[in-house]
């Protein structure tokens, strides 16, 4: 069996930020130290932590007042910036800045009086901080559909935004249908959907075609990875997506050839590792790197923990 492995895949420099402004908390600051939800929605990353003694809440009632609290890369609301301020605690933002770009665009346009539809999913953590900097002005589009049932004050004064994790497919179909709906909506000069989340789904649009199967590593609650098995299916290639190699079924590979992997951007390359580990010992399985792009983006640490100290003893 040949095992086609995709590249880039796995983390991206948001996520690779944030993990290593989690792994430099642990070493400058005492434990335990809360993060507001998942660091990254990824369960080897998140059960590595809470060995570490990271505690991942839902609510800040949930922390100490004067503890330290990081925020995730998915980013918050300026409700919770507030409630971490009157709980004194000691605020570590490891939001990626590409989230943080769609924060600001949503301020602007607030205050420029436009209605902001953002095209997201309902629930994600990302969209949750993203409609919380001016819920009264921002409205939630998850499909096609929904566009023509939308009303707005004034169809002058129409701006919108993405989720930066969606499938650049999908969110082309809505925004088609809002600039048919809106014919003067406005948007950002640059698309808000991140370098790494096309990039992972462009390797799979190409190279999907090559193969029989698909396995995505990243965990059910990842937007990006269930982006990408889709994106398997709409190629006719069947998919699934796997936390590692204890998740596989080896009747998948009944009449398979050739398997394609790949990881979403909050994937480990431990558990890439794992996987082709499994398919060498089980299928004798020969591996053929294939890169489509370079990336060469990286993003500087949370400013409260640059030049840090660390902990003694």
């Amino acid at each position: 069996m040949k095992v086609l492995l995709a590249s880039p895949r796995g983390f991206c420099a948001g996520v690779n930020m944030a993990v290593d402004a989690l792994e430099l908390a642990l070493q400058t600051l005492p434990v335990p130290i809360y993060v507001y939800h998942e660091i990254v929605h990824n369960k080897h990353v998140v059960h590595y932590f809470r060995n570490q003694g990271v505690v991942f809440v839902d609510s800040l009632d949930e922390v100490p007042c004067g503890s330290t609290l990081l925020f995730s890369a998915h980013g918050v609301s300026p409700e919770i910036r507030q409630l971490a301020r009157d709980r004194q605690l000691r605020a570590i933002d490891a939001t990626c800045p590409l989230v943080t770009k769609v924060h600001l665009e949503a301020i602007k346009y607030a205050e420029q009086g436009y209605t902001i539809l953002l095209i997201g999913h309902e629930g994600h953590d990302e969209v949750i901080g993203t409609m919380g900097e001016a819920p009264e002005a921002i409205v939630l589009v998850e499909t096609p559909e929904e566009v023509d049932q939308l009303e707005v004050a004034d169809e002058s004064k129409v701006a919108y935004l993405t989720q930066t994790t969606l499938s650049v497919d999908d969110a082309n179909r809505i925004i088609r249908r809002l600039r048919d709906r809106f014919p003067k909506i406005v948007s950002p000069p640059k698309d808000d959907i991140c370098y790494a989340t096309q990039n992972r789904q462009e390797a799979v649009s190409v190279l999907a075609r090559e193969a029989n199967l698909t396995l995505v590593l990243g965990s059910q609650n990842s937007s990006n990875s269930q982006r990408l098995a889709e994106l398997s299916l709409e190629c006719g290639v069947a998919a699934h997506l796997i936390d590692g190699p204890q998740d596989i079924d080896t009747a998948w590979f009944d009449e398979v050839e050739t398997v394609l992997v790949t990881a979403g951007a909050s994937a480990p390359e431990v558990v890439v590792d794992a996987v082709l580990d499994f398919l060498r010992e089980e299928f004798d399985a020969m591996v053929e790197p294939r890169s489509l792009r370079e990336e060469n983006v990286s993003f500087a640490l949370p400013r409260e923990l640059r030049a840090k100290p660390r902990v003694s003893g």
